[in-house]
């Protein structure tokens, strides 16, 4: 899909629409550098914003200050949510000859009043993500890697992606995700790559889980453990069968003793739910300390002293901890669903319990007649203790082996698809595929810089101890310039692989902070783009264009301190 057009109005009337164009789509700011006026805050970056938003990103990627995410450009927040502010991207399947169109809408209100659109059509803020990725890629039927991760290399304005190639997403990204998602773009027929991560995260969960039980001994301790508690029983039951107890008191006794076990075992499993019910609680808890929300004015602190120090700090941090935090809140709202049944459970064995415990008493003053009841009562007593450490040890193995059978499950369930992930002949096919990629890559490289870079895999090992593919650039470049030059070849380079291959791709890219590269390497990235069938739209200062790119055939908007992007002082 390319971009045709971006539309921004109001209810009532249009304050901008910008016009794509095939090749190089230059957004400049044209104020002069000698200037008073700075060349800042023209609105430059807010274009890719935009199409950004329109693509699935959250409305405050416009307004918030991306050093710190909770503060926002108040005059740009309200401007756009007073005057109804409705941006729209339009998307074609080709510039010259469109056959198929999406025309995607949004506003920055909320609840009734937003504005959430494919083709006219309403979309739930929620549905939102999948929805465009059925519309733009319908013939990608994965869950995993999401629409967002498989367009992230093609949105560039974040120090993040803007200074990795690669490693593109977030700080919280795993291993394991970039491989689904790398794997996906290169090729790989992987369908497996949501199941894995699913299982990953499940093994890991129930390790947790284990670790829990076993806080105070572990799984053969408690073995160990129940073998000492059952020869005392044993002892127990033999010193009070040698009593010398009246007869008479025999029916009584057994029936007591009944009693005390039925009692016992009610006693156990009312434990072993309780044990649940705090582990559950205990794990609540747990995921709801690990949100960031407690501590953020601080982390916020340490961020902009962070910020002061160096200026390309990544400044991502509110949407990675809206991810943190819900995920976190959905492993805690979906564990919290067991606590009603449990509940419900130690409810109707506390009802026995308690008719149970009513007949003890009554039977207990049945035999304290007996003249032996002194002793008799100590070994009972010892045998109760005996059966409750019994009880409450054996709900936690039980517990114990239970995860222990679920992680094996898993682990297994793992293993099936690792021996297909990591046999030969799919290694082989992960290699041929980057050959390809390679051969482009190289290419586009040497164009620019007379380097040939290339992308390698290595099958590492991850802090669990699973295999995952790792994939890295051989050629790192250091220099600010240099590796932005290295991240449009790579761009570029996976269109025209993704094109060769018939994958599905965005035939647009957008770059941020393009003066950085040599005016000779722009030059050549205008030369490529506009031979390739991709189109370039990069945000630049007119005065750091090479003498070749000032023409306005590259240019689709022109932005100065005198008339800014959104127009906002226009409407004042």
């Amino acid at each position: 899909m390319f971009l045709k057009s971006l539309l921004i109005s109001t209810p009532t009337k249009v304050i901008r629409e910008i016009l794509f164009h095939k090749g190089l789509n230059l957004i400049v700011d044209e104020t002069p550098s000698g200037d008073t006026l700075t060349g800042n805050n023209v609105g430059k970056t807010t274009v890719l914003r935009l199409i950004d938003f329109c693509l699935g990103r959250d409305g405050g990627v416009v307004y918030k200050d991306p050093e710190n995410k909770r503060e926002a450009y108040q005059l740009v927040k309200d401007y756009l949510i007073d005057n109804k502010i409705i941006i729209t991207l339009t998307l074609v399947d080709d510039i010259d000859n469109p056959q198929r169109q999406i025309e995607i809408s949004r506003n920055f209100l909320a609840r009734k009043e937003s504005i959430c659109q494919i083709d006219g059509v309403d979309i739930n803020k929620s549905d939102f993500e999948r929805s465009l990725g059925e519309a733009v890629f319908p013939s990608i039927k994965v869950e995993k890697p999401t629409f967002r991760q498989i367009i992230a290399h093609n949105v560039r304005y974040e120090d993040i992606r803007l200074n990795n190639t690669l490693d593109i997403l977030n700080s919280f990204t795993k291993l394991e995700e970039y491989e689904t998602l790398y794997l996906f773009l290169f090729g790989c027929d992987y369908d497996e790559g949501n199941r894995r991560e699913e299982l990953i995260a499940n093994i890991k969960s129930e390790l947790n889980y284990k670790k829990r039980l076993e806080k105070h001994g572990t799984k053969n301790s408690y073995k160990v453990a129940l073998q000492d508690i059952d020869r005392e029983i044993a002892k127990l039951e033999q010193k009070k069968a040698s009593l010398n107890i009246n007869p008479q008191l025999d029916q009584d006794l057994d029936e007591l003793t009944s009693v005390k076990e039925e009692l016992n075992g009610v006693s156990s499993a009312i434990t072993s739910l309780r044990i649940r019910r705090d582990v559950i609680q205990e794990s609540i808890n747990d995921y709801n300390q690990q949100r960031f929300d407690v501590d953020m004015a601080q982390l916020q602190l340490v961020y902009k002293q962070a910020a002061a120090l160096i200026p390309n700090i990544q400044h991502t941090f509110e949407e990675m901890v809206g991810y943190h935090n819900k995920m976190l809140a959905n492993r805690a709202r979906f564990i919290e669903e067991e606590i009603p049944s449990l509940d419900e459970m130690m409810s109707q064995l506390q009802v026995s319990f308690s008719s149970l415990r009513e007949k003890e008493r009554f039977l207990t003053e049945k035999v304290t007649s007996s003249d032996s009841f002194e002793e008799l009562e100590k070994v009972i007593n010892a045998l109760n203790e005996q059966y409750t450490r019994k009880g409450e040890y054996g709900a936690i193995l039980s517990q114990i082996e239970t995860v222990e059978e679920a992680m094996a499950k898993f682990n297994e369930d793992l293993r099936n698809i690792d021996d297909g992930l990591f046999s030969a002949d799919f290694k082989t096919k992960v290699d041929d595929q980057l050959s390809k990629f390679n051969d482009i890559f190289s290419e586009i490289s040497d164009e620019l810089y007379d380097e040939r870079y290339s992308v390698k895999e290595d099958v590492v090992i991850n802090t669990r101890g699973q295999s995952v593919y790792k994939f890295s650039i051989i050629g790192t470049n250091l220099s600010s310039g240099k590796k932005q030059g290295e991240i449009s070849c790579f761009d570029i380079a996976y269109t025209l692989f993704a094109d060769q291959e018939s994958i599905p791709c965005l035939h647009f890219i957008l770059n941020d902070k393009k003066e950085l590269m040599h005016d000779n390497q722009l030059v050549k990235l205008a030369e490529i783009a506009n031979r390739e069938n991709i189109q370039f739209v990069a945000s630049i200062l007119e005065d750091k264009l090479p003498a070749e790119l000032r023409n306005e055939e590259y240019y689709v908007i022109k932005l100065s301190q005198n008339d800014k992007l959104l127009r906002i002082e226009n409407a004042q």
